[in-house]
């Protein structure tokens, strides 16, 4: 059990993510992707708009996807949480130090992630307005950074290699450029 609750190096993940693309498609010719699932749900709860005006009952099995995902998450967090303190690299630490970041938490900087630090203009721009970005963000480029970067450019569709490439051009512009503006607040 020890040998579940340790740290597992970064490639273990990439590859067992990777083998859910070919593993959805020999089961039931299906694509990877999280971002539609929020789609299906809101086309189950919500009133009838064009929009969600489709049968969503036909991907149910993405919905169990998402749920099993959440389940598998909050297991691992309950029954296989390392008690240890994720390990920030020095760098990483000292660069957060100079952005004001102090208080940290397993991994998260408490000061900016918790309801306290929603209520803080940074908090609220980082949670709230970077929230609405990314969903934005995702419905513009069609899907999320997992369906275009894991399944589109393993299925050769340009439109993904186009998507991976801003989001990382975004996410670089945006760490190195936006946010020490917006640690100054």
């Amino acid at each position: 059990m020890d040998f579940l609750r340790q740290p597992w190096h970064w490639s273990i993940a990439g590859v067992l993510i990777g083998l859910t693309v070919p593993l959805l498609y020999l089961i039931g010719n299906k694509p990877f992707g999280i971002s539609s699932s929020f789609r299906h749900l809101c086309a189950a709860c919500l009133p009838k708009t064009p929009f969600f005006d489709y049968d969503w009952k036909k991907e149910t099995w993405n919905l169990f996807f998402v749920f099993g995902i959440l389940l598998g998450g909050l297991l691992a967090a309950t029954l296989l949480a390392n008690p240890e303190p994720v390990k920030l690299a020095t760098s990483t630490h000292d660069q957060l130090a100079k952005l004001g970041v102090s208080q940290f938490g397993q991994l998260e900087p408490t000061d900016i992630f918790s309801f306290s630090g929603l209520l803080t203009a940074k908090g609220f721009i980082l949670i709230v307005v970077g929230g609405f970005l990314v969903g934005f963000g995702t419905r513009y480029a069609g899907g999320c950074t997992s369906g275009h970067s894991i399944t589109g450019i393993s299925n050769f569709q340009i439109s993904s290699v186009v998507a991976t490439m801003c989001f990382m051009a975004g996410g670089f512009f945006v760490t190195w450029l936006i946010l020490p503006l917006i640690f100054k607040l």
